[in-house]
């Protein structure tokens, strides 16, 4: 940090998150940091903050403001781990579906999905297949979103099906170990539908 190696300083308190509560010890460093001027290491540290004390009162409005940055997928996936305790950041978070970058719907999506549950799924298909529709390199992203979905998903099954009898797949990658993790989502998709 005094250095102001940002990108090191994030990367740190990512490693720290990791940890969860035994690196709780760490608090009395991460805690100031979740008011740094960088945007990236305020979200690494709201989001480690999160991993390493658990309360979410403390951390949701801190990571509903990050949405509004470049931090916005690193804010979305804490909110999402979080879980139902992140209902205040629902509203913004549907707000988000309408960007016009598919990168920021499908983590908005996929964060949606984590909180609120049954109640947003048709909202949360809509979005990812959209998404995957503009970008194929979101293919992971959403595939892993329709998995946790379980049968909720069932309306992107067609999509799904479709994937697996491409001869050149989507993905963000090319190659054959993606590929095969690809194929393997595709797979687990299907079977939990």
């Amino acid at each position: 940090m005094r250095e102001e190696q940002w990108h090191t300083a994030a990367s740190v308190l990512k490693a720290l998150a990791s940890f969860g509560p035994e690196a709780a010890s760490a608090l009395d460093v991460v805690r100031p940091l979740a008011d740094a001027q960088d945007v990236t290491v305020r979200a690494a540290a709201t989001a480690a903050l999160w991993e390493l004390e658990g309360d979410a009162a403390g951390v949701v409005p801190r990571l509903v403001e990050l949405l509004d940055t470049h931090a916005d997928d690193e804010a979305a996936a804490a909110l999402g781990r979080i879980g139902p305790a992140a209902a205040p950041a629902l509203p913004h978070l549907r707000k988000m579906l309408t960007a016009g970058y598919e990168w920021t719907r499908v983590h908005a999506a996929a964060a949606l999905w984590d909180i609120g549950g049954d109640a947003e799924a048709p909202a949360v298909v809509e979005t990812l297949l959209t998404a995957w529709a503009e970008n194929d390199s979101t293919s992971n992203h959403v595939l892993a979103c329709l998995n946790r979905m379980g049968p909720a998903a069932r309306p992107a099954l067609p999509r799904v099906r479709e994937e697996l009898t491409l001869l050149r797949r989507s993905g963000r990658f090319r190659s054959i170990p993606h590929d095969e993790d690809l194929l393997a989502a595709c797979r687990s998709v299907t079977a939990r539908i």
